[in-house]
C-alpha cells in the first residue's frame, strides 16, 4: 500500500506527506514540470505538461489497495476500478456507490458552464475542511494497514 497524490492542484501536500511518514507509508506525488515540489519524505514524479498527462502517468502507477488522493472524478473512477481507496482533498471518500452521481453532476456542471449558467461559488478552503480531510485520510490509512495485516 502506498499513498498516491494527484498533486497538480492538491492542497495540504505537506500534511499528507507528514501522515505518510508517521505511518511509514510511501508517498508518491504526481505533477507536471510546471510545479516545484520538494519533500524529502515523498517521491515526486514529474511528467510532461499536456492534457491528462499526470492522470495517465498516475493511472499506470496505481495499484490495488493504494490510497489515491484526487479531486478529479474521472481519475477517481479509474482508481476505484483498480481497487484503490480514493479520497478527495475535502475529505470525501469516493466509492462505487457514489461515483456515478458525482460524474453525472460534473457533466451537468460542464453543460451549465457552456450555457453560462452560474453555479455555486467556490469558497476558500477552510481549516474545518482541511481538518476533515486529514482526519478521514488518517482513518483510511489505518483501515488499509489493518486490512493488509489481515491478509
Amino acid at each position: 500500500m502506498q499513498v498516491v497524490v494527484d498533486a497538480d492542484a492538491c492542497p495540504s501536500i505537506k500534511e499528507i506527506v507528514s501522515l505518510c511518514y508517521k505511518y511509514s507509508i510511501e508517498c508518491h506525488l504526481f505533477c507536471d514540470f510546471n510545479h516545484k515540489l520538494d519533500y524529502e519524505a515523498a517521491i515526486t514524479h514529474y511528467v510532461s505538461q499536456g492534457f491528462q498527462s499526470v492522470d495517465m502517468a498516475l493511472t499506470n502507477f496505481l495499484k490495488e489497495n493504494d490510497i489515491l488522493i484526487t479531486q478529479d472524478y474521472g481519475l477517481a473512477c479509474i482508481g476505484l476500478t483498480l481497487k484503490a481507496k480514493v479520497i478527495n482533498p475535502n475529505g470525501n471518500i469516493y466509492t462505487n456507490k457514489n461515483i456515478d452521481s458525482l460524474l453525472e453532476q460534473r457533466y451537468i456542471n460542464n453543460l451549465n458552464r457552456r450555457r453560462k449558467i452560474k453555479t455555486k461559488n467556490i469558497s476558500k478552503r477552510s481549516k474545518t475542511i482541511n481538518d476533515l480531510f486529514l482526519s478521514n485520510l488518517e482513518k483510511v490509512i489505518i483501515s488499509q494497514k489493518e486490512h493488509k495485516s489481515d491478509l
